[in-house]
């Protein structure tokens, strides 16, 4: 594969089963894995100062929790003969945010699972660093189950857009060496400046030249929600991973995501290839 640094963002609860899954691709893509584990900084409730002491203590507990996921990554790592480096940080949003996109502007690949994904603050924090200012494609990795990688059935979803066809460029090592790619658009526009007159033909032949093995298929949402639908399709068809544009705009520095990212990003069962 052509991932060579890997960079995986861990929260503090459950981070060790995240680690494990983000060794295993590291192994399979000989690459070297980052790790960055995570945690918002504490803020004291008051304005008063100086702060008091039950504060002070809570926050000696949570970076004592952060270093232990730390030392507990630090022995995974070890024993598995990778090539790796691990840091902790324990600073609040705008600072976390920083050093995360500083990070994945030298990290091909930005692996993310469920220890931060749970927690809605974290995920739109990492995938606003990643995704959206350093522009690295991010694997959303799920709770349940293995990840075949690189994956042999995948659907690529499909709107015409820039993203997606950011997310297609980014993915098309994993696209080539796919069996099969369903590339799956739903209710399709036939409109010049939509989806043209032949919906997907054109992502089709540009990835047709290279080689891929390619599917499209039209789908009507029938008034269900387009995660729904492309949930239900992956499953039909046996997809083992998602492919897809992240969408969002930047409001007073927050990532105000769209309705089909915020809700795959938060719980979909399938590992997610997500690109901007």
């Amino acid at each position: 594969m052509s991932f060579k640094t890997i960079l995986a963002v861990v929260g503090e609860h459950g981070a060790n089963a995240d680690i494990a899954k983000a060794i295993e691709l590291t192994i399979e893509s000989d690459a070297h894995l980052s790790i960055m584990v995570i945690g918002t900084a504490l803020q004291p409730i008051t304005s008063d100062y100086p702060v008091g002491t039950a504060w002070l203590e809570q926050r000696q507990e949570e970076i004592k929790a952060l270093v232990n996921v730390k030392t507990a990554a630090e022995a995974l790592c070890s024993q598995s003969a990778i090539s790796f480096d691990i840091d902790h940080f324990y600073d609040d949003n705008f600072i976390l945010q920083s050093n995360i996109g500083v990070r994945a502007m030298y990290a091909d690949l930005v692996i993310l699972g469920n220890s931060v994904r749970r927690e809605r603050g974290l995920r739109r924090l990492v995938v606003s660093a990643a995704a959206f200012d350093a522009r690295t494609p991010i694997l959303l990795i799920p709770s349940k189950g293995n990840i075949t990688f690189p994956p042999k059935n995948v659907l690529l979803a499909w709107n015409s857009r820039a993203e997606s066809a950011t997310a297609a460029k980014d993915a098309l090592d994993i696209l080539k060496r796919a069996d099969a790619v369903h590339v799956v658009l739903v209710d399709p526009d036939g409109a010049y400046f939509k989806n043209g007159g032949e919906p997907g033909a054109d992502v089709a032949a540009f990835l047709s030249r290279h080689g891929i093995k390619v599917v499209v298929e039209q789908l009507a949402s029938g008034g269900r929600a387009t995660e729904d639908i492309l949930t239900q399709h992956a499953l039909e068809t046996g997809c083992d991973m998602i492919v897809m544009g992240a969408y969002g705009h930047s409001r007073l520095h927050e990532r105000i995501f769209g309705g089909v990212t915020a809700t795959l990003l938060e719980s979909s069962d399938f590992p997610i290839f997500m690109a901007r």
